[in-house]
């Protein structure tokens, strides 16, 4: 077989292996090892790219940042700060048609700012927002739907996981990646607080269930000056050192990451929500997570340098090519290609799987990379929403725990959530300039 023929059979066994059930990064690691075996006939080559792989991925200053931001995420998290953004900005908005499900987009894009992690705002706001929800009346399916999709606002605001991931396997400034993710990450939150509003105004039962009418007076849960103080001040404290401090100039972004863990550990331990106990599990919950994130990345470099000794990439951009469906039809089997894949795999493999196949192909385009790594986010991240595999919905179902609301439920709910970000996708492609004016 040629090189093009074994790389294209090795990512075909990579997505069975997945779909098996198979480890990701084991998943990537074994297929990359056995392909470079074969296709240079030495057992020494692929033992030369796992050392490679594992010291030019991870030796780099960089890396430090995902650590730090992992840390300070679930500090955060634990330390409730995420219920007090809620009632903040219910206190805010209760006057607004919707006003609870428009409060969780709006916490949750607050939340975002300040970790960073989607299935961290899905598991926080399931246990503040849909309780509360249904409390006053809201339909469970649209509140459980509220969380999902407002839930992946995490990935896309800066500071994200998923924008220093790719950073570090594309070669690009993550300060750069921060600055390109603030308009598209406003841009879904406002386009999913329009959906609310209209929802709310057009479709009320779908909202509110029967009590369409007692719902609105519920929800006015007031807070004193000194309680929204004390509730809003933290956050904002968060905000300003850490996207305050790399966009000043001030830190590099893995600086800022030391210095956000360190204010949301002042944080946790003022608010005394941090004893002993609690701070081992966030740091044992931090290892984990890092270690997870470590072995997907040091997979991922084999596999994009497997594909790079097959040829495989060289040869699919000249397929391409050839047939002249321009770069908006290559983008197109792209972002479907990522939807698709949203339904067996979690956004991290999607990121480490496609983008090192398709950086090839976009090369003759001289497209902006930071542009696509946005492109390539919010494409990924609807499949956090869409069955069998939305870990968004699964992170819902398993937090609330309530037999009421079923796994349907949540993925029927959060299905306009999902549209809305495929409308916005379509948005962010036609107008690149949303993503870079602020770069």
């Amino acid at each position: 077989m040629t090189g093009i023929e074994v790389g294209l059979i090795s990512v075909i066994a990579i997505l069975i292996l997945i779909y098996a059930g198979m480890y990701v990064p084991v998943a990537l690691g074994l297929v990359s090892f056995v392909t470079v075996w074969l296709l240079r006939g030495s057992f020494e080559a692929p033992v030369y790219l796992v050392t490679l792989a594992a010291s030019n991925s991870l030796e780099d200053y960089i890396f430090g940042v995902i650590p730090l931001f992992v840390l300070m995420g679930l500090l955060v998290s634990h330390s409730q700060m995420g219920r007090d953004i809620y009632q903040v900005a219910n206190h805010l908005l209760h006057k607004v048609s919707g006003g609870l499900g428009v409060a969780t987009v709006v916490a949750n894009a607050a939340f975002a700012a300040i970790t960073g992690v989607s299935i961290a705002s899905a598991s926080v706001f399931a246990r503040v927002a849909v309780p509360e929800m249904m409390r006053f009346g809201y339909n469970p399916r649209f509140a459980v739907g509220v969380v999902a999709g407002s839930s992946v606002l995490g990935m896309l605001i800066p500071p994200s996981v998923m924008l220093i991931i790719y950073a570090i396997i594309t070669e690009q400034s993550v300060a750069a990646l921060f600055t390109a993710g603030i308009i598209p990450g406003l841009m879904l939150a406002a386009a999913y607080i329009v959906a609310i509003v209209v929802m709310a105004k057009f479709f009320p039962r779908y909202v509110r269930g029967e009590q369409t009418d007692a719902v609105q007076a519920g929800t006015e849960s007031r807070l004193t000056k000194s309680e929204l103080f004390s509730k809003s001040a933290p956050l904002v404290i968060l905000i300003l050192l850490v996207l305050g401090g790399i966009y000043g100039g001030v830190f590099t972004p893995t600086e800022a990451g030391a210095v956000g863990a360190l204010g949301a550990l002042i944080i946790a331990l003022l608010k005394r929500k941090l004893d002993r106990a609690t701070l081992w599990k966030v740091l044992a919950e931090t290892g984990h997570i890092v270690a997870s994130i470590l072995m997907l990345i040091v997979a991922a470099t084999m596999y994009s340098r497997m594909l790079a000794i097959s040829g495989l990439p060289n040869e699919l951009g000249e397929l391409i090519n050839q047939t002249d469906i321009g770069l908006y039809g290559i983008l197109t089997i792209y972002v479907l290609l990522l939807i698709v894949l949203g339904t067996i795999l979690d956004t991290t493999s999607i990121i480490l799987i496609m983008v090192p196949l398709f950086l090839p192909i976009m090369a003759p385009f001289n497209i902006d990379l930071v542009w696509f790594g946005i492109i390539t986010i919010v494409g990924a991240e609807i499949g956090l929403l869409t069955p069998p595999l939305g870990i968004s919905c699964y992170v819902i179902k398993s937090t609330l725990n309530d037999d009421r609301i079923s796994l349907y439920d949540i993925f029927a709910g959060a299905f306009p959530f999902a549209v809305i970000m495929l409308l916005v996708l379509i948005i962010l492609i036609i107008f690149p300039q949303l993503s870079l004016i602020l770069v």
